[in-house]
């Protein structure tokens, strides 16, 4: 980590007791959830428990498992995490609820990172599999994967929505480990078609983006989850820091590393005193709507990987700066640290207000890249899994 790093973050003491607070909260759910899954979000501050292995979230659990493992080295939690392998292999074995872009969110977690840290070769054909079906919603010639539902809806075909960009790592570590071109190839041109259309020219970012299914025509932009077609849903915009430099990582395309500034530029242009976004960022201090603690966490870790890719100079100690701000009042003013009241990680999130779900709750992602920004600022040398 630089200076600056630590001058603006969480300290080693707070980010060690934070660690702590959130390991605590693991123990306690490794018993609660058992084999089963948590909802997307809280009720009241706690987990309601799902039926199944359904739903884009679940990999998330085991996905704080597994940093849970490589914070403490504790085989514990990689036993706890293993464990889920075989549920994730039975969702693919049996085609159940892959009706989604999500594939890569849902086994970059629960199967990449079991064969990568540990040679589970179940996991890694599991996740090839994975990323077979994901290359079945590439939509020609419009170079895009579609987002959600039957690719014969006519409300979803065509559409592609922000989140995308953190599923693509899923196609380019298939290339890697099949030697086959064609996942990187879709993933490529998908973050290409992005870029060009759902990242506006004032830098902010629309939800959705709807292409024409036959022609490949570019056709118009909407929300699902933010406050209006035109407004800058705040965790659509984080998805966008991280997405585009993750995207980096792989191609060593600059037009995404400059997507990922200018995304991020945007977002830190328009955050409340306490660096923690409100759920749109059209909302400001006074506004009387909520914040999303989820969009924060993801954010910190999309400006540290933003960092890592313009790699020195001022910008890039700009963004660890920055990210350390944002962590830091995660830390200390939305942690569920020393209550034993909840169950999550985060209190303060917001899945869809719109739609009135999980708003001002916990939710997974949230808990997941929170955990993620500790391990990064605990750990400087720790390899992401995406």
């Amino acid at each position: 980590m630089t200076a600056i790093e630590v001058h603006t973050g969480p300290d080693a003491q707070a980010t060690g007791n934070a660690v702590d607070a959130a390991l605590r909260t693991i123990d306690a759910n490794i018993t609660k959830f058992a084999d089963r899954y948590p909802a997307d979000t809280t009720q009241d501050d706690r987990y309601p428990l799902r039926q199944g292995n359904v739903g884009w979230t679940t990999s998330f659990w085991p996905g704080m498992l597994w940093l849970a493992h490589e914070l403490t080295g504790d085989d514990r939690y990689r036993d706890e995490a293993r464990s889920h392998v075989r549920s994730f292999v039975e969702r693919i074995d049996r085609r159940i609820d892959l009706g989604t872009h999500d594939l890569g969110f849902l086994y970059t977690l629960s199967c990449v990172v079991p064969w990568e840290r540990h040679g589970d070769e179940r996991a890694r054909d599991t996740a090839l599999a994975a990323a077979d079906h994901l290359l079945t919603r590439f939509l020609e010639p419009a170079g895009i994967i579609q987002a959600w539902g039957d690719l014969d809806d006519p409300r979803q075909r065509g559409r592609t929505i922000i989140d995308s960009l953190m599923n693509t790592p899923l196609l380019f570590w298939a290339t890697d480990v099949s030697g086959e071109s064609r996942y990187a190839a879709a993933a490529r041109r998908h973050a290409d078609q992005l870029r060009e259309r759902i990242l506006r020219p004032d830098d902010t970012t629309f939800h959705t983006f709807y292409w024409h299914p036959t022609t490949g025509a570019p056709l118009r932009g909407e929300t699902e989850q933010g406050s209006a077609d035109d407004s800058c849903w705040a965790r659509g915009q984080a998805w966008g820091i991280y997405g585009f430099a993750l995207n980096f990582r792989y191609t060593g395309e600059p037009s995404f590393l400059q997507a990922a500034q200018r995304c991020a530029d945007y977002f830190l242009a328009h955050l409340p005193a306490d660096h923690v976004a409100y759920w749109d960022l059209v909302f400001g201090d006074g506004s009387g709507e909520e914040r999303d603690s989820s969009a924060a966490a993801i954010a910190v870790n999309g400006l540290l990987e933003l960092a890592r890719g313009l790699q020195a100079g001022p910008a890039a100690q700009q963004y660890r700066a920055a990210a350390g701000r944002i962590l830091r009042s995660l830390v200390d003013n939305y942690s569920t640290a020393g209550d034993p009241d909840s169950d999550a990680l985060l209190r303060h999130g917001v899945y869809d207000k719109p739609k009135g779900v999980g708003v001002d709750e916990g939710n997974l992602w949230g808990d997941y890249f929170y955990l993620e920004a500790l391990t990064r600022t605990a750990r400087p040398g720790w390899t992401s899994p995406w």
